[in-house]
């Protein structure tokens, strides 16, 4: 049972689900990349789930909104460590497809949202 207001956001839930997906993703990842592209990418998803739940406590609905911009930012973020990935070739073209299109739909929710406040 959600307790916090940012447990019943849909945007939350996606992108609590995409940053565990980012991170298994990165398991595969060569070791010289442990501390770079992997750490940025791991971060970077997490920040999106972060910011909204930061966001949405005890802030106005300016605020809130500022927050989720900081989320689109870190979303966009990974969505250029993903072209980063498979350029480099450590995520095979329907990997990276399925993370881009889950990204690209959560920024539109993002968005949405955030234009809804």
């Amino acid at each position: 049972m959600a307790k916090f207001k940012f447990e019943k956001l849909h945007i939350w839930r996606d992108a609590m689900d995409l940053g565990e997906q980012i991170n298994s993703l990165t398991d595969d990842f060569p070791k010289k990349e442990m501390y770079n592209l992997s750490s940025q990418i791991c971060r970077a998803a997490d920040s999106v789930a972060l910011n909204i739940s930061e966001g949405s406590i005890i802030q106005s609905k300016l605020e809130f909104r500022k927050f989720l911009g900081y989320s689109a930012r870190s979303l966009a973020e990974v969505v250029t460590c993903l072209h980063k990935s498979k350029r480099r070739k450590y995520i095979p073209e329907d990997k990276f497809q399925g993370l881009y299109d889950d990204a690209f739909k959560l920024m539109n929710m993002i968005i949405a949202f955030r234009n809804k406040l």
